[in-house]
């Protein structure tokens, strides 16, 4: 019939749109064919149809230009990036041994670290800010669908999986060796505690039960240790959602309350010893199994502190601390109460057993303090300042300058703050783009936890935060 018009359905099917909604719900519009589009009502771009040529046109533009803004600012970021350079600078191991100064040799072994820091910085910015930048807007024609996936999108989110396969080979090793050392560490207190416990039962030495309290605290700071480790490295959603920065604080919490645990325990200790001191007595005789559960706490500990010494991690250098504190209260409890019944000197083991309680309080107040100051967010120090700053000085190609930089520990770890300058025309793609890459390189480094960068595009501006923010509220 003439004027008579009706809609060509795909697949012949002429059935209005009210009455296909089910179809609809179940199957959701193809937004890169641009099945979406709808006038009046009706579905104009049939699924499976192709969007018109001007539009795939103008999606292939803005691919390309976002590609071509891409490979800009990653081509300026690596300039002047080279590994040889810094490399000559490095004095060898013989090369150190034959500098007989010792304060130019520690200046070279000094420049050594540094050549690893910024070398380290260097493959952090090489690898690390490709797949970010690789990451940035997924979707530059806008439709709904992702065109590429970035490097972050293929690992969720894991910086660290981004990294060079030979840094993490380092870190791998790393952490396994810190395993070891816990786990040695574990048996030898437990070996520790049973030999001190039968020796106990042989004398009455107050310096013998001192060791044998410091042997059971230090199975004790190994659980925490071990514990804490375990918790952080959960990643079950629950605890994900509960604690949006991580769980990396609890490990300086479980050495705070284990050195407030070793500072009350030995309190105990020195009251003993100074009631002891009231009384006249005679000196106590040390028997073998006493003796030879010393001599073997200071042999088996002094080989794990050595072993344990080059692995530089909180939980390990801990144990480490531990390991020495070890020798040196195990050799005293063996030589008090061996010289004093020698020489006959009552009160020779209870003043060794107060001076070494005293000691250890000290000791691990020390620590307790250290941990607190960290845990309150004390400034970062000049090595990792330093190191900081040559990852900003890696940026100066696509930045104007930096204002700012401010590193804290929030724990063991640090966060740190970057305030950068750009050019006041500056694009906001280009400004989110160098923003957000030199945060996922500064998270990259092992010491960094957490990294903010703002911008700015006067010098003089206001930088960093409120300065009464500690008092208003």
């Amino acid at each position: 019939m003439v004027g008579k018009r009706s809609l060509n359905w795909q697949n012949g099917s002429g059935t209005p749109y009210e009455e296909r909604q089910d179809e609809f719900q179940t199957k959701p519009p193809d937004l890169e064919t641009g099945s979406h589009i709808r006038d009046y009502g009706h579905n104009l771009h049939a699924q499976g149809r192709q969007r018109p040529r001007i539009f795939r046109f103008q999606d292939a533009a803005r691919t390309a230009l976002a590609d071509l803004r891409r490979d800009e600012l990653k081509s300026a970021l690596l300039t002047g990036i080279n590994r040889d350079e810094l490399e000559k600078f490095r004095k060898s191991k013989q090369d150190l041994d034959s500098i007989e100064n010792k304060k130019v040799r520690e200046f070279y072994e000094q420049q050594n670290e540094r050549l690893n820091d910024w070398l380290e910085v260097d493959a952090v910015v090489s690898s690390v800010a490709d797949d970010v930048l690789e990451s940035m807007n997924p979707d530059p024609d806008r439709d709904g669908d992702h065109e590429r996936i970035g490097g972050l999108q293929r690992v969720a989110g894991e910086i660290g999986e981004l990294l060079p396969e030979d840094e993490k080979a380092r870190r791998r090793k790393a952490a396994k060796r810190a395993n070891w050392a816990v786990a040695v560490n574990v048996l030898a207190n437990i070996l520790l505690v049973a030999g001190k416990l039968f020796a106990v039962f042989t004398t009455g030495s107050l310096s013998v039960v001192a060791s044998l309290v410091d042997s059971v605290l230090d199975l004790l700071v190994t659980l925490i240790v071990w514990s804490t480790n375990r918790i952080v490295l959960w990643r079950l959603n629950a605890l994900q959602k509960r604690f949006p920065v991580g769980k990396r604080r609890l490990e300086p919490l479980g050495i705070l309350v284990f050195s407030v645990i070793m500072v009350l325990s030995f309190m105990q200790i020195l009251q003993e010893s100074v009631s002891r001191l009231m009384q006249h007595g005679e000196p106590e005789a040390l028997g073998p199994a006493a003796v030879g559960s010393l001599l073997g706490t200071i042999l088996l500990k002094g080989f794990i502190g050595l072993c344990c010494r080059p692995i530089k991690t909180t939980q390990v250098q801990a144990l480490v601390q531990d390991c020495r504190t070890d020798v040196i209260f195990n050799t005293a409890s063996l030589l008090f109460p061996l010289v004093g019944y020698k020489a006959h000197v009552w009160w020779l083991d209870p003043v060794g057993a107060g001076l070494l309680s005293l000691y250890i309080i000290y000791d691990w107040g020390h620590t307790s303090f250290e941990n607190v100051a960290r845990l309150s967010g004390e400034a970062a120090d000049d090595h990792t300042m330093r190191k900081l700053g040559y990852l900003a000085y890696r940026f100066s190609p696509v930045v104007e300058g930096i204002k700012s930089i401010t590193a804290y520990h929030a724990g063991d770890g640090i966060w740190v703050e970057f305030d950068i300058l750009l050019d006041g025309n500056t694009k906001l793609y280009r400004s989110h783009d160098v923003a957000e890459t030199l945060q996922y390189c500064a998270e990259a480094l092992g010491e960094v936890d957490r990294a903010f960068v703002s911008t700015d595009y006067a010098a003089s501006g206001p930088t960093g935060h409120a300065q009464d923010s500690e008092w208003n509220h």
